[in-house]
């Protein structure tokens, strides 16, 4: 019997090298890994040992036999991925061993604490040639990043990945700066002189604005804002978002588009029982939002979102689907042929007329925003072939509320080489770099998305927190680092004295022991607190 990937999957690829019979595909390194929607496992060839089921941290693998309603369609996802005729890949080579004549203690300072810097921080601890000593800071009182603030509340088993980064967390060379800025509290100088190197893990965190006319009007929004507001984010939880239209525009068709789409229509009581902020739950409970329309510039080939996402939507109750266009059905790659064909699935099912919808439009490029102080429309040009310039036919979509989802980019940390034209930090196989194709800048590194914008899932950055990390050691070996002039008790007394209100790992534990009491007695995973002083006041005196 062979075992399937489903949903959840996080592409972090443990399942490949655990697998006696290398069935699952795509591999690190291979084409297309980065790319991948998930990863996929072949029917021909596995053997059913279970060790990709025991080593997924996400519980995305489950035996064929095991296959639910809701999972079933995962059969043929896994299913067609092969039936390209995928060539038996090539070994991997192992990367020639690093001779590490200095046993350490290396001290890494590691800015960020989202899966990049939670993968970068395994990594190095987990060497036996070489003792690590690593400090994690981040700006927040809570770790996580992204797992925490970004991933949608009602994918609680993608969010199970948590439970692999704390482990890394808890570890005894790792040290947590919680509620510190980078920039602000320490400065990015300090940070070496207390540390041989400084890996900067800061993620994309700022959406993409669209700059159109009329940017300024009431309720037009990044979708980056609407996801940290229904996630309780701190920077995001005083956000006002006015739901009483009856129709809801989403700009871009990644899948944070569909997130956005999802949550506006799925009901209260469903997301009542995951870990949506109570902010956003009594704002989605008022809503009046009927329907969302979610478009993209290109024809629906071209649609970013990934099928397991389109697949989710069938499993929100009360929900009709529409499209405009479709791909063609007899396109030449099959993992499109099958995202169209699901499409039309839930395009085709029986439509009940007091649902809410989600529609997909296509060819559709927006010009401007109309409105007077709010929002009342969302003007479109058709960008069909031939359909070009000023002659381009204009469409106008009445709405109350619109969310441009067209992407992220990272914030710059004062100090440290930035790159504002696609928001990341320039390097050269994760060595900063002054300037692109500049001279390494000594002892500092990147990973994760401020290195290579905001791509892949969750899983890809472990594969890039790899290579930064390997940059970094064969630099340590080399000679290359300078020693820290100050130790770690200098660290933590220059902490004291500027953040007295930093939190270590017990003040973390505090809090997330708090969130999930309070959500035991609601049945839910956690109540999250979204106000640093609240969290501080949980924390108590467990601070550092």
């Amino acid at each position: 019997m062979a075992h399937v990937i489903t949903q959840p999957c996080c592409n972090d690829a443990g399942c490949v090298s655990v697998c006696p019979v290398d069935c699952i595909r795509p591999r690190p390194g291979e084409p297309g890994f980065a790319r991948a929607e998930l990863l996929h496992i072949d029917p021909e060839t596995c053997i059913d040992c279970g060790a990709c089921i025991d080593e997924c941290p996400v519980d995305a693998i489950v035996p064929e036999g095991d296959l639910t309603p809701a999972t079933e369609p995962y059969r043929e996802v896994n299913a067609v991925y092969f039936s390209t005729g995928v060539e038996p890949a090539p070994p991997v080579e192992d990367m020639p061993r690093l001779e590490v004549s200095d046993r350490g203690p290396l001290r890494v300072a590691i800015v960020g604490s989202g899966p990049s810097a939670c993968y970068a921080a395994e990594e190095l601890v987990s060497r036996r040639d070489i003792d690590v000593e690593v400090t994690m800071f981040e700006r927040l009182p809570t770790p996580l990043g992204l797992v925490r603030y970004g991933v949608a509340p009602d994918h609680q088993h993608t969010k199970q990945v948590a439970g692999t980064f704390l482990r890394t967390l808890s570890r005894k060379q790792v040290r947590l700066q919680l509620n510190v800025e980078v920039g602000t509290h320490i400065s990015a100088a300090e940070l070496l002189e207390h540390h041989h190197a400084v890996i900067y893990a800061t993620g994309a965190s700022q959406g993409r604005s669209l700059a159109l006319p009329g940017e300024h009007l009431a309720g037009v929004h990044t979708a980056t804002e609407f996801v940290s507001w229904y996630n309780g984010h701190p920077d995001h939880a005083q956000r006002e978002f006015d739901l009483s239209g009856e129709r809801a525009v989403v700009i871009g068709n990644g899948n944070v588009a569909l997130d956005v789409a999802r949550i506006l229509v799925t009901d209260v009581s469903v997301l009542a029982r995951t870990d949506i902020a109570d902010h956003a739950l009594e704002v989605l409970a008022a809503s009046r939002i009927r329907e969302v329309v979610v478009v993209g510039r290109r024809g629906p080939e071209h649609a970013a979102f990934t099928t397991p996402e389109l697949l989710g939507l069938s499993q929100v109750e009360g929900l009709n689907v529409h499209c405009h266009e479709f791909g063609s059905p007899a396109g030449p790659d099959p993992v499109i042929r099958l995202k169209n064909q699901v499409a039309r699935q839930l395009a085709e099912r029986a439509a009940d007329a007091n649902n809410r919808r989600i529609v997909f439009r296509y060819f559709l490029s927006p010009m401007s925003f109309r409105g007077t102080t709010a929002v009342e429309a969302v003007e479109f040009a058709r960008t069909e072939p031939g359909a070009a310039g000023e002659t381009a036919a204009r469409v106008l979509v009445d709405c109350g509320v619109v969310f441009g989802s067209v992407g992220y980019r990272g914030i710059a940390v004062p100090g440290v080489p930035f790159r504002d034209a696609d928001g990341t930090i320039p390097h050269r196989g994760g060595r900063v770099t002054e300037t692109d194709g500049g001279e390494p800048v000594p002892g500092s590194y990147v990973a994760g998305w401020i290195k290579r914008g905001p791509s892949g899932v969750i899983g890809t950055n472990r594969y890039c927190s790899q290579e930064t990390v390997r940059a970094l050691v064969e630099d340590f070996a080399a000679g290359r680092l300078r020693t820290p002039a100050h130790t770690r008790e200098d660290l933590e007394g220059l902490l004291d004295r500027r953040r007295p209100e930093r939190l270590g790992s017990s003040g973390w534990k505090s809090i997330d022991a708090a969130e999930r009491r309070a959500g035991r007695a609601g049945g839910r995973p956690r109540i999250k607190f979204v106000d640093i002083a609240e969290m501080l006041s949980a924390a108590g005196a467990a601070s550092h």
